[in-house]
């Protein structure tokens, strides 16, 4: 593994980097076409294809910094894209599921999105939502949960999609989420149903 799956494979388990304020300068992202700043407490992980003295002549900081909108900016470049800061969430899959695959979902937005930024991704679903399961950043399981009624989140719709997404990943095997912590809602109901928060990351589509 590269050092960015090798860091959050162990963050998964519960290992976490050391608190000493470094940002770490790696290749960006294998398999995947975008880049990205992944932040823990005290340490960052920058995945680019920007020279690491480039990067860390800039002197942003691993408390936040790096994940400023001027760091995010000069980042991406002036024709780059920056995404949001979502919060990483991390539980195990379960290999136990009962959702039915969905092949009418392909241009639905939450399919788009996640076929941006993961590979081989694959869609479930019912009446009541969908869900996205995909290889990641860091050579990662990824999910991803949208109702279709969000009155229905109010009934549990929106955790039970979460317990069948993360039925689609193999026993035991870490499975991650990044959610928008404006989104309290789909945050309360990740954490509901075990996730763990472990970060936050930023995926950048860089136009240098």
């Amino acid at each position: 593994m590269d050092r960015l799956s090798d860091v959050l494979a162990a963050a998964a388990r519960g290992e976490f980097p050391p608190v000493d304020g470094v940002i770490e300068v790696t290749g960006p992202p294998a398999g995947l076409d975008l880049e990205a700043v992944v932040e823990f407490t005290g340490h960052a992980i920058v995945a680019t294809a920007l020279p690491s003295e480039v990067v860390l002549s800039r002197q942003y900081d691993a408390f936040g910094g790096i994940v400023s909108a001027d760091a995010l900016r000069w980042l991406a470049g002036p024709s780059g894209e920056v995404g949001c800061l979502d919060v990483v969430l991390v539980t195990s899959g379960t290999g136990r599921s009962t959702l039915p695959l969905r092949g009418d979902l392909d241009e639905h937005p939450r399919v788009i999105a996640a076929r941006r930024r993961r590979n081989d991704v694959i869609v479930y679903g019912d009446d009541t939502g969908l869900v996205t399961v995909g290889i990641g950043l860091g050579n990662r399981w990824e999910v991803s949960v949208e109702l279709f009624d969000e009155t229905a989140r109010s009934g549990g719709a929106g955790r039970r999609l979460i317990g069948e997404a993360i039925g689609h990943v193999p026993d035991g095997e870490p499975v991650f989420a990044s959610v928008a912590p404006g989104n309290a809602a789909s945050l309360r109901s990740f954490l509901a149903t075990g996730f763990e928060p472990i970060g936050a990351e930023v995926i950048i589509h860089p136009g240098r």
